[in-house]
């Protein structure tokens, strides 16, 4: 088994609506509660994190299946929303909804129905996707378009 370690250094400042900053090797930004949440809202935040963490799991992950596939895609992009709730004063991580576009030449019905499944294949074998099953629900609207000559 091969196991890799990923680590991050963190500091924090006062109290409920300090900042902090947060440096791992290829990441270092301020954190603090965002301003939706009745925080300072300066730099990035555990909300904003959790969703990019899923969606460049799910974006890596698509972008190879496709090539795995011999998919020629001409482009790949992505929006990504995620949504909390916040009942009696408790937060929860509710749901991400991934939105890619893909873009292919020649398309056809046959290609769209392959590429169709290899998105939702993506958002299943995603280890970010596979640690958040059962407490945040995942859902992938695809578009997939041909490329214009």
């Amino acid at each position: 088994m091969v196991q890799h370690q990923f680590t991050m250094d963190l500091t924090w400042v006062e109290g409920r609506n300090g900042t902090g900053n947060i440096k791992a090797s290829n990441l270092q930004t301020e954190i603090s509660i965002p301003q939706e949440m009745n925080g300072p809202g300066i730099g990035t935040n555990p909300d904003e994190m959790l969703l990019g963490a899923a969606a460049t799991c799910y974006l890596i992950t698509l972008a190879a299946l496709l090539e795995r596939s011999e998919i020629e895609v001409q482009q790949l992009s992505m929006q990504a929303h995620g949504f909390v709730s916040v009942e009696n004063g408790v937060f929860t991580y509710e749901k991400i909804v991934h939105n890619p576009t893909i873009v292919v030449q020649a398309l056809s019905e046959q290609l769209a129905k392959r590429v169709e499944r290899l998105a939702q294949k993506a958002e299943q074998t995603c280890m970010i996707s596979k640690a958040l099953k059962g407490n945040v629900m995942i859902e992938c609207d695809v578009q997939i378009l041909e490329a214009s000559i």
